[in-house]
């Protein structure tokens, strides 16, 4: 090599970006505000200053307190700054990794996903959120005129509309029974979907947490019956995953989807979907790109391209979850919930839709201000007290709905009682 030649290369630095286009490399470096925090958090501590310390690391505009998670999760900032590393990467070698330079990255956030709902990596996609998984299903079933899909009335639209879209034209009945609102044990719900099964019943299209009033449905219950009749199960589990700790082995549902940018607090646009391996025959994928002939479970996440930066962040959200440990978040979850029922059982104003065990509701609470419509309730919460919550109208709660993420501080739940105190003696 002609010492010109050396000089022009050590002038433009090849060695360094090897080095920086090593994707082990770039993980590191991504994660290393991630991997600092992950320490700290790694300790036997559930007390309320552990969960100050976890508040601090969520960042919101000042004076916000964020009681809406079930609408849009936050994400704590280390995961932002990974993230934003990644789509920096992403940028500096624009073909690199957008087509195989971080399949093995992502081939570890896939294992890391599986691990959280304790089933295979072969069952699991990664996908956008919990409406393409609904889409995914909805569409590839390869049902006939004259069968039946239930589908309860608390779906969400998000559910139910693949539903009408896909499969309603054809001829398929849509079945939609009507739930009770506070049911005191598991049975109650499961009488609901048992008197709506027919010989016609094809599909069970579940929601695992109910968007509107939090209650909790019980799959493995509902689940088992399909099954001994031959019905598949499909369930949205956009606001369960990750608030309460559940095995889908155990709970044995055909297919699983969830938004992982709500209480696994992963960067937006990120959704896993799990698909039982022996119930992936009824599947087709909804994009079709190159490499359509993958019989594996990727087919279903083959866009060709997509925002790769916040898929690994997902994966250091998960590693920031693993690290806080599960049974800590599931502790909290029920903690945070008994806490704000306490707190408001004994004024008479301050009325709870939700159901009160807690095999039926968890960090979901909606209560309702008695004589005061609840738009102007969540307008005065945000206006006067910095207070962002969800105001439910359906079913005739006039009830706000509260979201204790691990983010919330019993501090924070006084200020929101005092709060709706306040708005109540008004």
């Amino acid at each position: 090599m002609s010492d010109n030649r050396r000089k022009f290369l050590k002038t433009l630095g090849v060695g360094a970006v090897a080095s920086l286009g090593n994707p082990a490399a770039i993980w590191g470096r991504a994660t290393a505000p991630v991997a600092q925090v992950l320490e700290g958090l790694k300790r036997e501590d559930t007390s309320e200053v552990y969960w100050e310390e976890v508040r601090s690391q969520f960042k919101f505009a000042e004076g916000l307190s964020y009681f809406n998670n079930g609408s849009l999760g936050a994400c704590p900032q280390p995961i932002r700054e990974a993230t934003m590393t990644f789509r920096d990467t992403l940028d500096d070698f624009p073909s690199k990794y957008m087509w195989g330079g971080w399949k093995d990255e992502i081939e570890g956030v896939r294992k890391k996903a599986a691990n959280v709902f304790s089933v295979s990596e072969e069952e699991i996609a990664l996908i956008h959120n919990t409406t393409e998984g609904m889409n995914l299903i909805a569409s590839s079933l390869d049902l006939q005129e004259g069968d039946e899909v239930i589908t309860a009335d608390h779906e969400h639209t998000s559910a139910l509309n693949p539903w009408k879209y896909w499969q309603e034209s054809k001829g398929i009945k849509l079945v939609t029974p009507t739930l009770p609102i506070l049911p005191k044990n598991k049975e109650e719900v499961v009488r609901v979907y048992r008197n709506a099964i027919t010989p016609a019943t094809k599909v069970i299209s579940i929601c695992h947490l109910v968007n509107t009033n939090g209650m909790i449905l019980p799959i493995k219950e509902v689940t088992k019956m399909a099954h001994e009749r031959g019905i598949l199960v499909a369930v949205d589990g956009a606001q369960a995953a990750g608030m309460f700790n559940f095995d889908l082995k155990d709970i044995g549902c055909d297919f699983y989807t969830v938004s992982a940018h709500k209480w696994l607090f992963s960067p937006k646009g990120v959704g896993v979907f799990y698909a039982k391996q022996e119930s992936q025959q009824h599947l087709k994928p909804l994009v079709v790109a190159r490499g359509y002939e993958d019989i594996s479970i990727r087919r279903f996440e083959n866009y060709n391209t997509r925002n790769l930066p916040e898929v690994l962040g997902f994966g250091a959200a998960l590693d920031y979850r693993e690290a806080i440990g599960a049974q800590k978040i599931n502790a909290r979850t029920y903690e945070l919930k008994h806490y704000f029922r306490n707190r408001i059982k004994e004024n008479p104003r301050l009325v709870l839709k939700t159901p009160v065990p807690d095999s039926l509701s968890g960090a979901i609470q909606v209560v309702e201000v008695l004589g005061k419509e609840v738009k102007e309730v969540k307008k005065r919460l945000f206006d006067e007290y910095g207070i962002d919550c969800r105001p439910m109208s359906t079913f005739g709660l006039n009830a706000v709905r509260l979201s204790f993420a691990i983010f919330i501080t019993k501090k924070q739940i006084d200020v929101l009682v005092a709060a709706l105190e306040n708005i109540a003696a008004a």
